[in-house]
């Protein structure tokens, strides 16, 4: 994408947001978290119930701001709004009405961040640089209009992540986003304890089709048991709704998949067409991501052969099934970085990958789930099951949310349960060996990821 002309310019700014500008001044990126801001950069002082961001207005020029948008006296270059969360929202709409790109909107209850980059990665093959993502999670009431905001005039591509955790939120996101194509990764019981069933996180999922542009696509997972309901819902507003997964029936469907070292090879079909590639990570739940890819390639007109070439880039991705060689005694160790989120339907999807990994042993390092509800402890029981299909040998269980789980496996598979990440390293420093395969996997405000930075700092 060219770089010649500004993200935004003053005067765009106020007119998106019907604020003031104090003067002329051009930005070529935007940031709301003042940690965050580079040079060049528009900052965005957000007011929240922990804080207020003008108190960091000066701090954001300090490191290179160009301009702010403000709702408070300011000497700096700004633009003065009356509230700076619908001028990022307003923004965002502008960014949306001024692209001629195609969107593609991402969500679901596992797989959603995944998808959303190897669906940019995809699209960017043909084309390198002409893609816009949301970056990180960015995927909530203030993560996806600040991604629009960032979105470069003359991107081609534009693949935005939404979650939720309380129904009619993604409704709202996808009127911002008004995507061309829409797709729901899976529907699993995260967040349950904000909703009465899994029916109705299915239902909330499904907001996400109601933003489509007239005649868009709505691609829906059919080996869902709520894949019916999902295609009702995708039918009020999209003009060709598309399936994908492994059973006959499937629009797009794989007819064969191969584990291969780190990954897997899968010919996939696509109506008359036949499409073999390989993905960069292993498991099923990879399988189904690379589907949905596939079918929201096709569906925005890019290019399947370049996409198939990088989904065999897939390797990466930290948190989400980045692999790792660790330096152990005279050996090394294989680290699988699930450590950024988890909730059933992906601990599962993940314990299945570590017990199909060759290895003398395998150490399973699993973080409670949250936000399960009055379940949750069924959920966390449940696990059981897969750890011993996975032929996990020692485990260690973090968190008060994992004595459920602990009761299970008792006499089963050799454990211990820690209050914590901290605890959790010793322990596994205290049993580690050369030969092992190691799963760390947990929801986010567990903290495994420092446990994945410290071994990984012992690479091999």
């Amino acid at each position: 994408m060219s770089s010649a002309a500004p993200l935004w310019t003053a005067a765009e700014i106020a007119a998106a947001t019907g604020g003031t500008a104090s003067g002329a001044f051009e930005v070529s990126g935007v940031a709301f978290d003042s940690r965050e801001v580079g040079p060049g950069d528009l900052f965005v002082a957000l007011t929240g119930e922990q804080t207020d961001g003008h108190r960091f207005v000066a701090q954001a020029f300090a490191q290179g701001a160009a301009g702010a948008i403000v709702s408070r006296d300011c000497e700096a270059p700004h633009v003065r709004v009356a509230d700076t969360m619908a001028a990022l929202e307003a923004l965002a709409r502008a960014a949306r009405a001024r692209t001629a790109a195609r969107i593609i909107g991402v969500t679901g209850s596992v797989g959603k961040t995944g998808t959303k980059e190897a669906l940019a990665t995809a699209l960017d093959r043909a084309d390198p640089g002409a893609t816009h993502k949301s970056v990180k999670s960015y995927n909530n009431h203030t993560g996806v209009p600040l991604s629009l905001a960032r979105m470069p005039r003359d991107a081609r591509f534009g693949v935005f992540e939404m979650g939720m955790n309380h129904a009619g939120e993604l409704d709202a996101l996808t009127r911002i986003v008004r995507p061309h194509v829409a797709i729901v990764t899976a529907i699993a019981p995260s967040h349950i304890a904000f909703f009465d069933s899994v029916e109705a996180i299915a239902d909330a999922k499904g907001e996400i089709f109601a933003g489509l542009e007239e005649g868009g696509t709505a691609i829906v997972p059919f080996d869902s048991l709520h894949h019916g309901r999902l295609r009702a819902a995708a039918e009020r507003f999209a003009g060709r709704v598309t399936s994908f997964g492994t059973s006959e029936g499937a629009d797009v469907r794989a007819v064969e998949t191969m584990a291969v070292e780190g990954g897997t090879f899968v010919t996939a079909r696509l109506g008359e067409r036949e499409l073999s590639f390989t993905i960069g990570q292993a498991g099923a739940h990879w399988v189904s991501n690379a589907l949905a890819v596939l079918a929201a390639v096709d569906a925005a007109g890019g290019d399947l052969a370049l996409a198939g070439l990088a989904l065999a880039d897939m390797r990466d991705l930290a948190g989400r099934g980045a692999r790792h060689r660790i330096v152990v005694g005279d050996g090394d160790v294989l680290l699988i970085d699930e450590s950024y989120n988890a909730n059933p339907a992906s601990m599962r999807a993940t314990l299945a990958v570590l017990g199909a990994e060759p290895a003398v042993r395998r150490v399973a390092v699993l973080g409670e789930m949250r936000e399960l509800g009055e379940h949750g402890a069924d959920y966390h029981a449940a696990l059981a099951a897969p750890i011993r299909e996975a032929c996990v040998e020692y485990a260690v269980l973090v968190g008060a949310g994992m004595a459920p789980l602990a009761e299970a496996l008792e006499g089963r598979v050799d454990f211990v349960h820690v209050a914590d990440a901290a605890q959790a390293q010793s322990a596994l420093d205290a049993v580690l060996a050369p030969g092992d395969a190691v799963l760390v996997k947990g929801s986010n405000g567990v903290g495994l990821s420092a446990i994945v930075a410290a071994l990984a700092r012992r690479g091999a």
